[in-house]
């Protein structure tokens, strides 16, 4: 894979996995739009892993937080983290049912097409904008409990569908539930550790059963992507605060329409 085609996949990848508009559905795009071969379910994985990495750094006080309450539910201490802890490896549950269903009736490669992706931006698109606009917003995250949490883990297993947005469904659900922009951006992505991990760790081991190595480029993605996806973080964190996801909404239904265009036509 050439250095240039590693770059932009990085870049792409670190911004679209925070922004509610769909790495996944942007990493397909790439090889539409430059003629480059497709990169691949595993080079998508590592820079989803390069993500991960840059979750875990910008959270950090939320990540040592649940790892004490993982170790206090082991101790069966019910505490404050304990119970966030636990919502999050709940909600998780969904999303690795959904996978594992995808992955045996092998369903994966076929979902990735790119009208697919495209009524997938629009719709899910519509629905973020009305979860955005009705209701009142002013749950925190600490006001999470376990019904909320699943329903956001529900959510987040339709992302594994192209175009949808794991970022944008997981905010939606939160903001249909009454919790405040920064807060279900912040849940949303804690709630993304346990799955991106998951998935890395899974393609890992079959690079590894099948006998093959793991492709060099893929290692650069996700370094390059982590670099970029802790910038693309920060500003999506202070941008929540000041406005609405309308313009992210605006982006999808355009990027719909070029999508749809170019399937149909």
């Amino acid at each position: 894979m050439p250095l240039e085609q590693i770059v932009v996949l990085a870049i792409v990848q670190g911004i679209t996995e925070f922004l509610p508009i769909s790495s996944s559905g942007h990493l397909i795009l790439i090889p539409v739009l430059t003629g480059w071969p497709d990169q691949g379910m595993v080079t998508d994985v590592m820079v989803h892993v390069g993500s991960l990495f840059a979750v875990l750094v910008y959270f950090w006080r939320d990540v040592i937080s649940i790892a004490g309450g993982v170790a206090d539910l082991v101790r069966a201490r019910w505490s404050a983290r304990a119970r966030l802890a636990f919502y999050i490896i709940a909600a998780t549950i969904p999303a690795v049912l959904m996978g594992l269903a995808l992955k045996w009736f092998g369903l994966i490669d076929k979902l990735r097409g790119i009208e697919v992706v495209g009524w997938n931006a629009l719709i899910f698109g519509v629905v973020l904008l009305i979860a955005d606009k009705v209701g009142p917003r002013v749950k925190k995250m600490e006001d999470m409990t376990f019904h909320p949490a699943m329903i956001i883990g529900l959510a987040q297993a339709l992302a594994l569908v192209p175009g949808t947005s794991r970022s944008g469904i997981t905010m939606s659900a939160a903001r249909f539930l009454g919790f405040e922009r920064g807060e279900a951006a912040r849940f949303s992505f804690l709630l993304g550790i346990p799955a991106i991990a998951g998935a890395g760790v899974l393609e890992y081991l079959e690079i590894r059963s099948s006998g093959n190595a793991l492709p060099p480029g893929a290692v650069t993605a996700a370094v390059f992507t982590f670099f970029s996806a802790l910038a693309a973080i920060a500003f999506l964190m202070a941008l929540v605060k000041r406005m609405s996801f309308t313009p992210f909404v605006l982006y999808r239904i355009f990027l719909a329409g070029f999508l749809l265009v170019l399937a149909y036509y």
